[in-house]
């Protein structure tokens, strides 16, 4: 929800509307709406609202450890817009942890959710050492001795 309007700016001042721009932009930081859920122990959902756009006007992009969505929605012509309150793009990122992954996404009723899985591959899980007793100890520390091969038997044959 906008909170300061500067129509009254750019009417009055000339030069000043990449500023204006900027300032505007940042008020609308939180659009789309969205909301992030835990689904499960690994699993997780981003749910965002974003009627008005169509499944091939969203692109959602998974970098590394960065999830971008972003819209470009085409302009219509012929039309000349006196306020301009809709959107026609948007472009929001989220910060993934490590070894999450977009599993699949869904449109409907103007909701998009992205759904989300943890990852770990299995050399990076956590694994349970077992402790031998002392008994079992002196036998590894046999069995890993040295042995001396004896050089002059290998000569004689």
């Amino acid at each position: 929800m906008r909170t300061f309007d500067f129509t009254p700016y750019y009417r009055s001042t000339v030069g000043f509307d990449r500023l204006f721009d900027l300032l505007d932009k940042s008020i609308r930081s939180d659009w789309p709406a969205y909301n992030i859920e835990k689904k499960g122990e690994d699993q997780y959902r981003i749910t965002m609202t974003i009627a008005g756009f169509s499944p091939n006007e969203i692109e959602l992009v998974q970098h590394g450890s960065t999830l971008l969505v972003t819209s470009q929605k085409d302009e219509q012509q012929g039309a000349e817009v006196l306020h301009r309150g809709i959107p026609s793009s948007f472009r929001q990122s989220f910060n993934l942890a490590d070894h999450v992954k977009v599993v699949g996404a869904n449109m409907e009723h103007g909701l998009l959710t992205i759904d989300l899985a943890r990852e770990v591959p299995e050399e990076l899980k956590p694994r349970r050492i077992d402790i031998v007793s002392g008994a079992e100890t002196k036998i590894a520390k046999q069995d890993n001795q040295q042995k001396q091969i004896d050089v002059s038997a290998k000569k004689a044959a």
